[in-house]
Formats: C-alpha cells, structure tokens, sequence
C-alpha cells in the first residue's frame, strides 16, 4: 500500500518543538538522578512520555541528547553569569554572587551534568570537541570578568598572569564540585573565607 502524504509529512513544528523539549527535560532529570549509565532510549522516551523512536528521530543518538542537555543548561546559567559581572558592584560582591550560585547550580544538578558528561567524553574524541567548547563559554566570561577586577585592583604583575587566574579558578570550582557531589567539604570555607578576606583587602585599598 502506497503511503499517503498525511503519514509521510513531518510534525508541525510546534509539535516537534514540544517533543524535543520534553524529551530533553526527561533526559536532564535523569542525568541529575541517575546518571548517564542508568538512561535507556526506552528509559527517556518513558519519562518524556513520548514514543522511544522519537529519541533518535530528533537527535540521532543518545549521547546527542545529553550533550544538548548539557549545551541547554550551559546557555541558561552563561546569562545569569554574564548579566551578573556585567553589574555595577565591587568584585567582591559579584564573587560573593558567583559562589552562591555554585551552591544553587549544585542543587539543580548542572555539575553532575558536568561531570556525567565529561566521564564519557573522556573516550569519545566526537564528544570532547563539545564539552571543550562548553568549558571555553565558562572561561570566556570568566576572563572577561577578571580582567575587570585587575584593573580596578591594579594589580599588576603582583598576581598571576590573566589565563593563569582563569585556569585557576575554574581548576578550583570544578575541584570543588566534584568533591562536594562526593560529600567531601574539607577545607573549603576556609579557603573560601580566605580568599574573601583578601578581596576584601584590596577593596579597602581601591577606596582609599
């Protein structure tokens, strides 16, 4: 039997659009709560509520799916950031700001996003290439913000070079997100108290 344009069009695009949501709201929830080796085509499908063929009709694969997961999430979180060290505030409050967001993005589950995806990227070259440029987002706009505060610090060559800040920030957040997703906490408030301390330091030099 010969198929009829009606079985053979494709879905409206507001029904595609709401099925490609769905599928990767499913896919999110399940990454934060069971982790990338606990989800099924079937498994998403299922909580998404739709048809398990619609997983790779729209994305091809399932590693697709969780890397736009992952870009998806990133792209919420990169405005928040941008838009807060993009406000008129000391640095000091707008790194007070960025580590209280930590704490709301561990309790979304970004991070474990994060690393359930960077464990699989390790051993595909295809996926790498990805989550390299979600961490270039994250160091762009961190840059960007820390060139601001050497020059409203005056710094100079008293710190470390600009890319070496950035490198060392973004060392210590995802060290310090890995840890706590394993319930290690050891060591760093103080670190973080310290670290305030010496923000506070030079803010009280600039005003003066």
């Amino acid at each position: 039997m010969t198929k009829t344009a009606e079985t053979t069009a494709p879905p409206p695009a507001r029904d595609r659009e709401l099925v490609m949501q769905a599928l990767l709201d499913a896919a999110e929830r399940l990454l934060v709560s069971e982790g990338h080796a606990g989800i099924s085509t079937r498994r998403v499908a299922q909580e998404a509520g739709v048809n398990h063929g619609l997983v790779h009709y729209y994305y091809g694969s399932m590693e697709e799916l969780l890397v736009q997961v992952l870009e998806r999430f990133t792209a919420r979180l990169i405005v928040r950031q941008r838009e807060m060290y993009g406000a008129e505030q000391p640095f000091i409050e707008k790194w007070r700001t960025a580590w209280r967001f930590h704490e709301e993005d561990l309790a979304a589950g970004y991070p474990k996003i994060w690393h359930e995806l960077q464990a699989m990227a390790w051993n595909k070259p295809e996926l790498r290439d990805r989550l390299v440029a979600v961490d270039h987002e994250w160091r762009a706009v961190l840059r960007a913000a820390l060139a601001r505060a050497l020059d409203a610090y005056r710094l100079g060559t008293s710190v470390p070079p600009l890319d070496a800040l950035v490198a060392l920030v973004m060392m210590m957040s995802q060290g310090a997100q890995a840890e706590r997703l394993l319930g290690i906490e050891e060591g760093h408030a103080e670190l973080l108290g310290w670290i305030d301390s010496w923000l506070q330091s030079l803010e009280e030099r600039r005003a003066q």
